[in-house]
């Protein structure tokens, strides 16, 4: 196995990497410090967009930042928003959306993504993949709300048509201190 598959994101980036091409239309629904935004900026090169969401101003802000540093924020479009309003700012389907759950690094951990909020956000993001799009969703269950929202996660994707979807989970078993989850959902032709 190669020594970058060592965690959900690490994997998750990767598949990023493979799957996203210059000129795609792309989401990041969890900006947080902007790591996603900012690969995602790069691979959409010049003729690409990127739409990040984030409830938090500090998150906004670092990701702002990091796109001026890079000469990168021409292809993308911040918002501080839920989510769950994906569908009020994007009408055109995507080629991919990525999901980093949890709570913003470096900031208040009182401040999570919630369940009720994000299976909203995923039904639209399902909606909004053009086909042969991809969902990327990764969850953390080493805190109550991350098991709490991995488990609805975990069941909801579950029961997608296997006729319109392909689903993967992505699940270390041999390392400790619960380390998080990568869920894949490939809308078919």
């Amino acid at each position: 196995m190669y020594k970058y598959f060592n965690n959900a994101t690490s994997i998750a980036k990767e598949i990023m990497k493979n799957k996203v091409t210059e000129g795609d239309v792309v989401v990041d629904a969890t900006i947080g410090n902007g790591h996603d935004t900012l690969l995602l900026a790069e691979l959409v090169g010049s003729q690409g967009k990127v739409f990040g969401f984030d409830i938090q101003q500090t998150a906004i802000i670092s990701t702002k930042q990091k796109l001026n540093e890079h000469n990168l924020s021409e292809r993308v479009y911040l918002i501080r928003d839920s989510h769950e309003n994906i569908d009020k700012y994007l009408v055109n389907k995507v080629d991919l959306i990525v999901f980093n759950l949890g709570y913003l690094p470096g900031g208040d951990h009182d401040i999570v993504t919630k369940v009720d909020t994000t299976i909203i956000a995923l039904e639209k993001s399902l909606d909004l993949l053009k086909e042969n799009g991809l969902l990327l969703v990764t969850t953390y269950v080493g805190h109550r709300e991350g098991k709490n929202e991995d488990k609805y996660i975990n069941e909801y994707f579950s029961h997608l048509d296997q006729k319109k979807f392909n689903v993967l989970k992505f699940e270390f078993i041999n390392q400790v201190n619960e380390p998080p989850l990568l869920y894949g959902v490939e809308k078919n032709n």
